[in-house]
């Protein structure tokens, strides 16, 4: 389903996401020294971050709900948790915040926004989110259907952690978190900013995550992605006969092919 095709409201319960509460008098400046976007300096209270090896390449991805000036909420994918809460302690040394997961319920939406929610800062397409703090009472809405959210993701060109945002191998501008709002080139340092800034100012980025058709039988697709026999490319998200790739930036935008079905490049977003 395309977002186009999406007439009516929609509401999902997000099951496949944690929520980690970072308390503290320092919880802002401890935060905006760590993650690639601004903190401080941000109009917005919900903001698309992620955070890097001091190489540049990407660990995790996760919103930053700004509750109050000494309480951050972090929505992170929920295997990604204890991982992330492990990182974040090996930065606080004497930073005067409590790190920890807490109890909450994650809602996502299309259409109107209710009360209390927050428009999707990767792309205003996705929706809103919610967050409902503690034990939830009241029912929830149905879980998320994945199909459509793929579609969605597909649609717009959003990547997804463990998808297209692979630890310790992916960059971020690769993956278009430029376009994402997901990285700020005014606030000063944050770990891996060093590598981000060249890739962005003095280097021509070598792949890119693209949109691209399926052309052929969807049954017969493959993984690698191929032109005269030369990998250029692998291939991830599909939905509805297109599908979000990695392609080097001088492969063609025509007759590629991956498994027995040929790729036509609809969009690059790098």
């Amino acid at each position: 389903m395309n977002q186009a095709e999406v007439k009516e409201d929609k509401e999902f319960y997000d099951s496949s996401r944690s929520l980690i509460q970072i308390l503290g008098k320092d919880s802002s400046k401890f935060l905006q020294s760590i993650v690639t976007n601004d903190l401080i300096n941000c109009q917005k209270k919900l903001i698309y971050n992620a955070i890097l090896t001091p190489v540049g390449k990407y660990l995790f991805d996760f919103f930053v709900l700004i509750n109050s000036r000494d309480e951050l909420i972090i929505d992170v994918k929920a295997d990604k948790a204890k991982a992330l809460c492990e990182r974040l302690t090996l930065y606080k040394l004497r930073s005067d915040v409590e790190i920890k997961q807490i109890d909450g319920t994650v809602i996502i939406g299309i259409g109107k926004n209710p009360t209390g929610s927050f428009v999707d800062p990767r792309h205003e397409k996705l929706g809103w989110r919610k967050y409902i703090l503690g034990n939830l009472n009241s029912s929830v809405p149905p879980p998320l259907d994945q199909n459509f959210l793929n579609s969605l993701r597909v649609e717009h060109c959003i990547p997804e952690t463990d998808i297209e945002l692979i630890s310790d191998q992916t960059y971020i501008l690769e993956a278009g978190f430029e376009r994402l709002n997901g990285v700020s080139f005014k606030k000063g340092c944050f770990v891996g900013q060093e590598v981000t800034a060249r890739m962005k100012h003095k280097t021509i980025l070598k792949k890119g995550l693209v949109k691209v058709q399926i052309i052929g039988d969807l049954g017969k697709v493959g993984s690698r992605i191929e032109f005269q026999g030369k990998e250029l490319g692998s291939l991830y998200t599909v939905s509805g006969g297109y599908a979000l790739a990695f392609l080097r930036s001088n492969a063609p935008e025509n007759n590629l092919v991956c498994g027995e079905v040929s790729l036509r490049v609809v969009e690059k977003f790098y």
